[in-house]
């Protein structure tokens, strides 16, 4: 089973000032890419409750918390240094693919994108931008790995596809310990 939190990051949106857009469409998304539990959309202002949350998110024991929003150039827009914070190891190859993908999309301004992916203890913490486009291009790439990077950090092996690689445990230990070398 896995278990999923949606953030949607608007200082808008957590005054009431505008509609979460985003969120409901990441809601959707991830129960599409194979989340079971999905809560949220959490709305939020950006900063500090960013932080908070993912924190929180760690505690509860969440497998993925996945953001929208605060990834921009503007100064208001700090998820991806509220999300260093947290997390412990970077996970670069989500953000980069995810910003190529936008671009590839045909949106230039998807490279602009500060957004990080991170593991937090055993949490996949990922930050999308704020728009529903964006969820939805951000999403398509997500989906490919998000099963995997969780088992992954829940201490799963590599899928095996070669039927010459899938070999016993205890063949791949033995694997080269009786092979004896000539040095001439």
């Amino acid at each position: 089973m896995i278990r999923a939190l949606a953030i949607t990051v608007s200082n808008r949106a957590a005054a009431g000032l505008y509609e979460d857009r985003s969120g409901p469409v990441l809601c959707e998304l991830l129960r599409t890419a194979g989340c079971d539990v999905v809560d949220g959309p959490l709305v939020i202002p950006d900063g500090e409750a960013v932080e908070q949350v993912l924190r929180d998110s760690v505690t509860a024991g969440y497998d993925v918390a996945v953001t929208t929003g605060g990834t921009g150039l503007t100064p208001m827009d700090q998820t991806p240094e509220m999300t260093r914070r947290v997390i412990d190891r970077e996970i670069p190859g989500i953000a980069e693919s995810l910003r190529a993908a936008g671009a590839a999309a045909g949106v230039p301004s998807a490279i602009l994108s500060r957004g990080l992916a991170g593991v937090a203890t055993r949490t996949l913490i990922v930050n999308l931008p704020g728009s529903s486009g964006g969820v939805r291009d951000g999403m398509n790439v997500l989906r490919a790995v998000l099963v995997h990077a969780v088992d992954q950090i829940r201490g799963g092996d590599h899928v095996r596809t070669d039927p010459a690689l899938a070999q016993a445990p205890e063949a791949e230990a033995d694997a080269g310990t009786d092979q004896t070398v000539d040095i001439a």
